[in-house]
């Protein structure tokens, strides 16, 4: 049925038997990385997560704040009671680059206690991406520029 509906789209080339669906279960969402680039990807939010937590340990900060921050963006998730729309603008502010490293410079230029604030949210982001959650469309939370989450769908 999903196989025929996408055919429609014209997403999926109208074949039969498996390897069509094995086409339909690997499709990647308009938009999402795959193959080697997706890999890259994690591999930079990695190197991220590393880089973060190595200029943190130099910050002797604590690591009693750096647990307590860890997963507060994730907090962002609570607006998807109000929709995915809503729900993936949240998560990607909390989860894009630009609001942490711009809090980075702020705390290395003129407010040194934001820049542990900032690692902690650098080391987050990266390990997000290094486990896959990349940032979401509106389709809905398992739609993610690093590809969709979870299995495939079996239909």
């Amino acid at each position: 049925m999903a196989e025929s509906l996408l055919a429609l789209t014209g997403r999926v080339p109208q074949t039969r038997g498996p390897a069509s669906r094995a086409h339909v279960e690997n499709a990647a969402a308009p938009g999402s990385a795959t193959g080697g680039v997706r890999w890259l990807l994690r591999l930079e939010g990695l190197a991220f997560f590393a880089m973060a937590v190595a200029a943190y340990a130099q910050l002797d900060a604590g690591w009693g704040f750096f647990a307590a921050l860890f997963l507060l963006p994730d907090l962002s998730f609570l607006a998807y009671l109000a929709g995915p729309r809503m729900g993936a603008a949240a998560y990607n502010a909390m989860h894009s680059w630009a609001g942490p490293l711009g809090l980075l410079a702020t705390g290395m230029l003129a407010a040194p206690e934001l820049t542990a604030v900032a690692l902690v949210w650098c080391a987050h982001i990266g390990f997000d991406r290094a486990l896959g959650y990349g940032l979401k469309y509106a389709a809905g939370f398992a739609q993610t520029h690093l590809g969709r989450l979870g299995r495939a769908d079996p239909w």
